[in-house]
């Protein structure tokens, strides 16, 4: 009996093994495998030119993933007055935003951080801020606001890309962050 069950686990190791080096190993010339890896460690990429094109030429793109769907369709459906600006579009190009935003929030991703994020949400709650998000926030909670805030390389947490280093590939991994300004942060 014991010797079936060191087989059973042995082999169950194994595979375990080879299955995670299977996302590590990322040869393919479409990066399947780091599209794989990301929805288990991060956030899904963005993969819309749109909206990469007209968000992205104001503020960093933020991933559809770190904000549930009504969130997204409040922020769209106030873009004539965007935060303190008129970033009203199109509506062809106001779809095309919302429809991939809305398809691919964090309520409906199997990444691993939405699914964290839509955790720390209440029911009727949509932040329309990313810097609102209770689990943001409490992965943020012991950087001191000189490092972010008083950072004039950083000043806010909505500039994600000043210091999680690969945060376009979805990865918000605290092994990758470099603080603007200060260097590695380590807890």
């Amino acid at each position: 009996m014991k010797l079936k069950l060191l087989v059973i686990f042995s082999l169950l190791a194994a595979f375990v093994v080879v299955w995670g080096l299977s996302f590590a190993d990322d040869d393919s010339d479409d990066g399947e495998n780091m599209r794989l890896w990301n929805k288990t460690i991060g956030v899904t990429p963005n993969n819309n030119t749109v909206y990469e094109q007209e968000c992205g030429s104001c503020h960093f793109a933020y991933q559809a993933g770190l904000l549930p769907e009504q969130s997204w369709r409040n922020i769209m459906n106030q873009l004539e007055e965007h935060f303190g600006e008129n970033a009203e579009l199109d509506t062809q190009e106001h779809q095309a935003i919302l429809n991939y935003l809305t398809d691919n929030s964090a309520d409906k991703s199997n990444a691993r951080h939405a699914k964290h994020i839509m955790r720390s949400l209440s029911k009727d709650q949509a932040p329309l801020r990313i810097t609102e998000v209770p689990y943001i926030k409490k992965e943020h909670r012991e950087i001191p606001a000189r490092l972010i805030n008083d950072n004039p390389k950083v000043t806010s947490l909505s500039h994600c890309n000043r210091c999680h280093q690969n945060v376009a590939q979805g990865s918000f991994s605290e092994n990758e962050v470099l603080i603007a300004g200060y260097g590695k942060w380590d807890d």
